[in-house]
């Protein structure tokens, strides 16, 4: 790999994940070009990253100068030095596309994925030079949440991981290393956890949904973007912590697979706020007004880091 930054990224999908991706690199001022199969994907993306940069109060026109979307996969790695993966959450695609992608480039270009919860090892099953492999999880919307989670496998070099993150910090995200390669990384390890236990709660009775979710959210939610877990419990004191796990920790939900009020739920057809059921029930047009909230308060705290980044 280059030992000087990148001045050219491609993106592997125009979906919601690859155009945001896109997003933060053109917006720090590298080219980036976008690849796609699906002709509507690509025809849209230049607008979805106006819309974008729009939310942030950025100018479209300089960002969208840098941008190039392709409908050949060859003409946009063309000249990378990385290039990104944002395809479906489908093992057996990243793994044809990441072998696809180890014909296409120069032994020197690092090639990321953007996925959630494989291990880097296996979509990098079929690639030759599986040292230049590297997860860079972004968390959706990529522009709004700053965090990526930078993977790496047992074959991935510490040059690879070196550059990337320097790569990712000069964009402006904040990147983290991964040490180990196991599903979910840190991140959705995390999250998942915390739904495990939420869905047994509302299974066994203890709770609605609704009160789940407003227990997160005015509870420790409130605090979790100010202190971590693990710094809140060395602020408190790590013997309060293991008082409270003595209790605790028998008696939390401890399903080894997805969790069976989860099933029933998705194969009766109560699939969410799309169908106006999930775990609770949704008016019309509720939803889309909650997703409207959601994203005034994430544009919100992120104008705010941006300021306090530029004083």
């Amino acid at each position: 790999m280059s030992e000087l930054p990148a001045t050219r990224v491609a993106i592997v999908g125009a979906g919601v994940m690859g155009a945001g991706i896109a997003q933060v690199f053109a917006d720090a001022g590298l080219e980036v070009a976008v690849y796609d199969p699906d002709a509507a994907a690509r025809g849209s993306a230049p607008a979805r990253i106006a819309t974008g940069l729009a939310l942030l109060r950025r100018p479209a026109g300089p960002a969208l100068s840098r941008l190039r979307v392709e409908a050949d996969l060859a003409a946009a790695v063309e000249g990378a030095q990385l290039v990104v993966e944002a395809a479906s959450e489908r093992l057996d695609l990243k793994q044809r596309i990441f072998a696809d992608l180890d014909d296409r480039t120069d032994a020197g270009v690092v090639l990321a994925s953007n996925t959630s919860a494989f291990p880097i090892t296996a979509i990098a099953r079929d690639a030759r030079r599986p040292e230049r492999v590297i997860g860079t999880h972004f968390w959706n919307p990529p522009y709004l949440l700053p965090l990526v989670e930078v993977v790496q496998s047992a074959a991935t070099t510490a040059a690879t991981v070196a550059w990337t993150m320097r790569l990712l910090r000069d964009a402006g995200t904040e990147p983290v290393h991964v040490r180990t390669d196991l599903p979910g990384f840190v991140g959705n390890r995390l999250q998942h956890a915390l739904k495990r236990e939420a869905i047994a709660l509302v299974a066994a009775g203890v709770c609605d949904a609704a009160t789940v979710d407003l227990v997160t959210r005015h509870g420790f939610g409130a605090r979790l973007g100010i202190v971590g877990p693990l710094e809140q419990s060395d602020l408190s004191g790590l013997e309060l912590t293991l008082a409270i796990h003595e209790v605790l920790m028998p008696s939390l939900d401890r399903t080894a697979t997805a969790h069976p009020y989860l099933v029933k739920k998705v194969h009766s057809g109560q699939t969410g706020a799309a169908v106006g059921q999930g775990f609770r029930r949704w008016a019309p047009g509720e939803a889309d007004e909650r997703r409207r909230e959601v994203t005034r308060e994430l544009v919100a705290a992120a104008l705010r880091r941006r300021e306090e980044r530029s004083s």
